[in-house]
């Protein structure tokens, strides 16, 4: 009967994911200039690769360019990064912003030094009981690292995914249909397209197709960025003028400086321009204390502040 011959919903999905996959490796091969050379695909070293992942989480690939390399060669491995100072590790860090991810990273480091002799895990719950390690931060490291065919979704996953279900509305209707569409209504397109034989080089293609469609998005108009029509969307705040900004401004100061006066920390919010007071720099500064990204100095009156020096982590090591 007619009724018989029409494809199934499954049927319909694999055909979807084989032509996106064949799409996306088609991208890969001809269009040089998308295809981008980045030195955490030149390695498999997995504690390379998962500072990599933790830079990239929310700061933009240019930025972390400029980072990764000098990094690496403070910190080459899992144990010489766990047992450095705090303070060094925030020095190193310093301008890719978000600085509690360089804590984070230095407390995983911690926990693959104690627990699995310096070399980072791949099995899923052993990442993801790492400070600072979600679902897509764990799904990298295991794609890139390890080979593990895995699926996980970053911002450029996600945009190439949601152009593709868009184009395909009746694919998976209860899912597609909503608006804005949930990260779970993408798992079916993205687990049928995955190339488990080389999941780290479909990774690769798929990220790049993906951030080519944003830069067409932003270049000339052509088409609308998908991820705007993503549950998981947010536009990023304002840096200028926000907490961020301050935030920012006292871990650089104290790079660059052993200790400061909070009178001489002050200073920031009048250097920074327009827009900050004095009071909402105390205010940011008693938060660094209490998330232990900056400390007062034993002993000193009045208060100086300076990055962490304990040797908690060290210790750690050593028992």
């Amino acid at each position: 009967s007619a009724a018989a011959a029409q494809p199934s919903d499954r049927e319909r999905l694999l055909s979807v994911a084989r032509s996106f996959r064949r799409r996306v490796y088609r991208s890969f091969r001809s269009d040089r200039p998308n295809r981008r050379d980045l030195p955490w695909r030149r390695t498999d070293d997995p504690y390379a690769i998962l500072v990599s992942e933790y830079m990239l989480q929310q700061t933009q690939v240019q930025r972390v360019l400029g980072h990764y390399g000098p990094f690496l060669a403070s910190f080459p491995d899992a144990t010489r990064l766990a047992t450095a100072p705090a303070a060094d590790v925030l020095r190193e860090w310093s301008g890719l912003g978000y600085n509690r991810r360089a804590l984070a990273l230095h407390r995983a480091a911690s926990t693959i030094a104690r627990q699995y002799g310096g070399f980072v895990p791949q099995d899923r719950g052993a990442l993801l009981q790492l400070t600072g390690v979600g679902p897509a931060t764990c799904g990298a490291v295991q794609a890139f690292a390890f080979g593990i065919a895995t699926v996980f979704i970053e911002t450029n996953i996600r945009r190439a995914a949601i152009a593709e279900l868009m184009a395909n509305p009746t694919l998976l209707p209860t899912l597609a249909a909503q608006q804005p569409i949930p990260d779970r209504a993408l798992i079916p397109l993205l687990q049928a397209a995955l190339d488990r034989r080389d999941p780290r080089r479909w990774y690769y293609a798929v990220m790049d197709y993906g951030a080519s469609l944003g830069r067409m998005a932003r270049c000339d108009g052509a088409l609308a960025n998908p991820n705007l029509a993503s549950a998981a969307y947010k536009r990023q705040s304002r840096f200028a003028r926000s907490t961020r900004q301050l935030r920012g401004a006292v871990i650089r100061t104290l790079t660059q400086t052993d200790t400061a006066t909070a009178a001489a920390l002050s200073e920031l919010s009048h250097t920074l321009g327009p827009g900050f007071t004095e009071t909402q720099l105390s205010g940011v500064i008693q938060q660094l204390c209490r998330e232990g990204m900056v400390q007062i100095a034993p002993g000193s009156q009045p208060a100086l502040y300076q990055l962490p020096r304990d040797t908690h982590m060290q210790r750690m090591i050593q028992l």
